[in-house]
C-alpha cells in the first residue's frame, strides 16, 4: 500500500473549511467537494469519534457501492482520522476476504492548519498501486473544488 499526499491553501477559516468537508451544516458540500471521485458521492452515518460511516455512490445500474470506515480520531477543526475496514457492493457490507484485501486499515487523514490567509489542509491517504494515478488526478481536483465552496 502507497501513502499519498496532498494539500491546498484554502482563505477561510479551519472551522469553516472543516465544516463545509465533513458536510456538518449542509451535506451537499461533502457531496460538491467528492463529486470529482464519482458523481453521487455522499455518506451515511456519523463524524463522531468511534463511530461508523460508510462513503456510497452509485454504481453502473444504481446499486450502492463504496466503502465501510470508522472515525478513529476526529479534532474538530484540526484533525480527522478514518479507517476503512471494509467494502459496500450491492448494498452489502463485506468486511473479510479477498475484495477487501490491500483495502483493509487504510488511513484517510485530513489536518485544518491555520494560516495568515486561512487554512492549509493536508491530505494523506492509503491507497492500493493501481489506484495511484487515478488518486493523483482526482484528489487536486477535489480540493480544488472545496476551496471554491469555502470561500
Amino acid at each position: 500500500m502507497k501513502k499519498l499526499s496532498y494539500n491546498v491553501e484554502i482563505n477561510a477559516s479551519p472551522e469553516k473549511v472543516y465544516d463545509t468537508m465533513l458536510g456538518l451544516s449542509d451535506k451537499k458540500t461533502y457531496e460538491t467537494w467528492t463529486a470529482p471521485f464519482a458523481p453521487t458521492s455522499t455518506f451515511e452515518g456519523t463524524w463522531d469519534e468511534g463511530g461508523k460511516i460508510i462513503f456510497t455512490s452509485n454504481a453502473e445500474g444504481g446499486e450502492k457501492s463504496g466503502m465501510v470506515a470508522r472515525i478513529e480520531k476526529n479534532d474538530p477543526a484540526k484533525f480527522v482520522s478514518i479507517l476503512h475496514y471494509g467494502m459496500l457492493e450491492k448494498g452489502e457490507e463485506i468486511t473479510e476476504g479477498p475484495k477487501v484485501e490491500g483495502w483493509s486499515n487504510a488511513h484517510e487523514n485530513y489536518w485544518f492548519e491555520p494560516t495568515n490567509n486561512g487554512t492549509k489542509v493536508k491530505v494523506e491517504v492509503d491507497t492500493k498501486d493501481e489506484y495511484v494515478n487515478f488518486f493523483d488526478e482526482v484528489w487536486p481536483k477535489a480540493l480544488g473544488k472545496l476551496k471554491e465552496i469555502s470561500e
